[in-house]
């Protein structure tokens, strides 16, 4: 007899908004809630959204609320209930006392998803630091949340380590989780100065999650990577070579797509990660210009890159999915900007040349001549410049190079302007 596999968890999700003016905003929010719930293997029974200037700081939502969304964990058997805003801990332990079930906030939600998706083991390192930091202010006097050991949303992660220990111990576990990390970021370091080494341009792809990164990823470097519709379907960054129709080689990367309200943590923790991006030539910022909201979710992830520290990069803006649209529409951006279909390459050349045009900008091709004493010269432009060509001849070492122009006036009375 064939085992029958277990049922989904099932869900039901509340949102709060301040005021009329916020609630499409809050609407579009528990749409992208639903989408994480389902990510992380629930099926939402009932969407709850109240209007309300003030929230009750014991229950977040008011008294008549909170019986509507009682009954409807009766009547659907609901596993658990999802907030889209963080809850305190005194909050918390209110919920679960009244609602007698399983409650999780957004964030919570989001750590779970990380959870499942990490593959690396400095993935599942960085998710398991974000849940330890994310739990440690929540420990003093949590209700069931210090007994969940039934499995689940809002389990996975740590095991024991999660709850059922004190603060110290947890203290001297987040310790470890970071000394672990900073090792693993110091290998990373020199893998990126080993590349800076060998002057490879980097472009780094960044967009929200389910934005169409991964779908371009394989199109531009003829890769299989996987890809799904499932929010942060993949994690761990990429780093493949991507040749222009030049000839010239360049390293393109992809990180995990990013989120309104992603959790402090998890940008903490994933801080190395993302240095990948902090460290390119060029930013190429994928956009589903088919999102009814495209605009927020544009700037949502502006935001996340001044959280990082991004400042300076170059940015192209490809935006995605115009196959899904009667007409390409008109976008408000000062940016560099091209419109694409990754899935079926429309647009694709002209994004190339665009890529191609942004990270030669800053560089001038150059023929010098060096003296054959002056070697060390030579190695310090392989660090600095693209050598094209080198020659050796009676009267020195030829080299026909691409140089970045802060460079220029260092090596100008090398250049042979004939």
């Amino acid at each position: 007899m064939e085992a029958t596999s277990p049922r989904p968890e099932r869900a039901v999700l509340v949102g709060v908004c301040r005021d009329a003016r916020q609630r499409s905003f809050e609407k579009e929010s528990l749409r992208e809630l639903e989408e994480l719930a389902a990510s992380a293997g629930a099926q939402v029974s009932e969407v709850f959204l109240q209007e309300k200037s003030k929230p009750d700081p014991s229950y977040l939502v008011g008294r008549g609320k909170l019986e509507e969304i009682q009954n409807s964990v009766l009547s659907c058997q609901a596993d658990l209930v999802i907030f889209n805003e963080d809850l305190t801990p005194a909050q918390l332990r209110h919920l679960e006392g009244f609602l007698e079930t399983k409650i999780i906030d957004r964030s919570e939600l989001i750590l779970d998803i990380f959870t499942q998706r990490a593959q690396s083991r400095e993935g599942k390192l960085q998710v398991e630091l974000a849940q330890m930091e994310y739990w440690l202010p929540r420990l003093t006097g949590a209700g069931l949340t210090l007994s969940r050991l039934g499995g689940g949303i809002g389990t996975r992660g740590p095991g024991e380590t999660k709850l059922e220990v004190d603060r110290r111990t947890i203290r001297v576990r987040i310790s470890r989780l970071k000394r672990e990390l900073q090792r693993l970021e110091a290998r990373r370091a020199l893998q990126r100065r080993k590349r800076q080494g060998v002057p490879i341009p980097t472009i780094s792809l960044v967009g929200y999650t389910n934005a169409g990164k991964s779908t371009l990823f394989n199109a531009l470097t003829d890769q299989k990577t996987y890809v799904s519709q499932r929010m942060f379907a993949t994690l761990d960054p990429l780093v493949r070579k991507m040749v222009l129709d030049s000839g010239q080689k360049t390293l393109l990367s992809d990180t995990v797509g990013f989120i309104r309200k992603l959790p402090h943590t998890l940008v903490a923790a994933f801080h190395a990660t993302l240095e990948e991006t902090l460290e390119a030539d060029l930013i190429l910022h994928v956009i589903d210009v088919s999102h009814p909201n495209y605009e927020a979710l544009r700037e949502a992830v502006y935001e996340v890159l001044d959280e990082i520290g991004l400042e300076g990069t170059p940015i192209l803006e490809a935006f995605n999915k115009i196959d899904l649209l009667e007409q390409v529409p008109h976008v408000e951006t000062s940016l560099e900007h091209a419109f694409i279909s990754a899935r079926s390459k429309e647009g694709l050349p002209r994004l190339l040349q665009r890529i191609e045009f942004l990270i030669n900008r800053n560089y001038r091709e150059v023929h010098l001549t060096i003296p054959l004493h002056r070697g060390d010269l030579v190695a310090k432009l392989r660090e600095r410049a693209n050598i094209c060509s080198q020659e050796y001849r009676e009267d020195g070492i030829h080299l026909r190079a691409s140089l970045p122009l802060a460079d220029l006036g260092r090596y100008r009375q090398f250049v042979d302007d004939n």
